[in-house]
């Protein structure tokens, strides 16, 4: 277990030397979570809200390991990460490797709905829904089913158009949570806590990619379980 205040900086840098997917598929989405992002949804997870540290941590959608392997780093106690491509989670223990920590999470090739059990804790930067409509409520319904808190990464909501220049890299900006998610997550058993707006940059990795990069605001979406009375 972690017996110190980890800096982001230092987390972000150790997230910096996991590899991005070495073939992605634009079909499932496969966007690699930019370090800046990464390291500050774990700080508020573990420092802000006390949810990494002595924790089961599930990472749904691991990809190569990034969430997974900072919650590692960050003294969870167990780690779990869950992807549908081999070629993902082949790279994932390629990283623990090469990051020293591996051995440290149980990495499993799976279709998300095979999950079960309960974690403290659920991880998640899911597809966006730009390829396949509703892939992101897939996620969310499951992290909700195993998880007592969900951190949940989202396209932020076109109702309230907030521009990238507002932000810099590792800022936080607290906003509304979309009405739609809102009610789907409530309809899921879940409730928002918080919802805090972030800068991330996405490299150009596929054909119908028009820029070298692109920064556009995701929202990060703190949900708890609520309790079946």
């Amino acid at each position: 277990m972690q017996k110190r205040i980890v800096r982001r900086l230092d987390l972000e840098r150790l997230l910096s030397k996991v590899e991005a997917h070495p073939s992605p598929r634009a079909d499932l989405e496969q966007y690699t979570i930019s370090a800046e992002v990464a390291a500050t949804m774990l700080h508020i997870a573990a420092y802000s809200n006390g949810d990494i540290i002595g924790r089961s941590v599930l990472d749904l959608g691991c990809g190569t390991g990034r969430l997974a392997l900072g919650v590692v780093f960050l003294g969870a106690k167990q780690v779990v990460g869950v992807d549908i491509d081999k070629a993902a989670v082949r790279a994932a223990v390629m990283n623990s490797v090469n990051v020293g920590l591996g051995g440290k999470v149980d990495w499993v090739v799976a279709d998300i709905g095979a999950v079960v059990g309960e974690f403290d804790t659920v991880l998640q930067n899911p597809p966006f829904g730009v390829q396949k409509r509703g892939a992101d409520r897939v996620f969310l319904e499951k992290a909700l089913e195993c998880g007592r808190i969900v951190y949940s990464l989202h396209v932020h909501s076109e109702r309230d158009v907030l521009p990238v220049e507002r932000l810099k890299a590792g800022d936080v900006l607290p906003v509304a949570p979309s009405p739609f998610l809102g009610r789907f997550i409530e309809a899921h058993g879940g409730r928002v806590k918080a919802v805090y707006a972030m800068a991330m940059m996405i490299p150009h990795m596929f054909g119908f990619h028009e820029e070298r990069r692109h920064e556009s605001v995701v929202d990060l979406y703190v949900i708890e379980k609520v309790k079946k009375v």
